[in-house]
């Protein structure tokens, strides 16, 4: 735990090796990157943490102040504390956080590698309206739902994404604390809706870029990561087989050696990653 005058911060740290930063997404805590991190086993020094009012990270956020940056401010004390440059993984929203961490550039970055981020102004910017407006649409029910009173609201957001039947797939533990922390998802949308990410913002990162999606996702999120991926000067985008957004609980071995290849920089033009990359598009 990181004890700051804002609010305390998650942070956990195990093993040995290159420090890999793991952001997990909405509902959800640092536990979600277990079964990623087990079948690493040894290789890496794994630093996890969750995001602002999940887990033990105290919320910072207000309606009227969601900006992106509060998150960014907390990812930025746990890459501190580890040491860096650090690998910066992030998954959905924590992905969104990670991104807005490069582009701060405030502290010092090995890689980043982006899974599924929920970039929808990255569609704005790029004149996406039909992919941009089944988000809007898929937020704008789902908050509606909630202020009338349907406290499983959250479900159409995670069906939105993993697929219909995916909500109520779920262990009663796991969507207990994914309907107690609504109030603070939506804020994260707030958030994500508040960041003004555009290509032109995208070009100025320089660190290698690894950006994953699910062949099973939404058509709007596969499209809004390949604009991310192709918006940053050699990034490497793979679609995962088989695959929709909870895939690092899915999908974790191939999640866990791809992003093992692009943090030990095995990426090379003519690489294994290089040659998944160019046999997913």
């Amino acid at each position: 735990m990181i004890e700051d005058a804002r609010g305390r911060i998650d942070y956990e740290a195990r093993g040995t090796g290159p420090t890999v930063v793991l952001v997990p997404g909405s509902c959800s805590t640092g536990a979600a990157w277990r079964p990623v991190m087990a079948a690493w086993g040894d290789r890496f020094r794994c630093v996890t943490t969750s995001l602002l009012g999940y887990g033990g990270t105290a919320e910072r956020r207000s309606a009227g102040d969601p900006s992106i940056g509060h998150e960014a401010d907390i990812v930025e004390s746990v890459i501190r504390k580890a040491g860096g440059p650090v690998h910066l993984v992030g998954h959905s929203f924590g992905g969104l956080v990670a991104i807005a961490v490069a582009l701060r550039n405030r502290v010092p970055l090995a890689s980043l590698a982006v899974i599924e981020a929920p970039a929808a102004e990255l569609l704005r910017d790029n004149g996406d309206r039909q992919h941009y407006r089944a988000i809007r649409q898929m937020t704008d029910d789902y908050f509606a739902a909630f202020a009338n009173g349907n406290v499983a609201a959250i479900a159409t957001m995670i069906d939105f994404y993993g697929g219909a039947g995916t909500f109520a797939s779920w262990p009663r533990n796991v969507r207990a604390y994914a309907q107690e922390t609504t109030p603070v998802n939506m804020l994260d949308w707030a958030s994500a809706y508040g960041f003004p990410l555009s290509a032109a913002a995208l070009a100025s990162i320089d660190i290698p870029v690894l950006v994953l999606w699910g062949q099973l996702s939404h058509p709007a999120v596969q499209r809004a990561n390949a604009l991310l991926a192709a918006g940053i000067i050699g990034g490497v985008s793979i679609e995962i087989k088989a695959a929709a957004h909870f895939m690092i609980a899915t999908h974790a071995d191939e999640i866990s050696r791809l992003i093992a290849r692009h943090a030990q920089g095995t990426q090379a033009l003519g690489g294994p990653l290089a040659a998944a990359a160019e046999s997913s598009v």
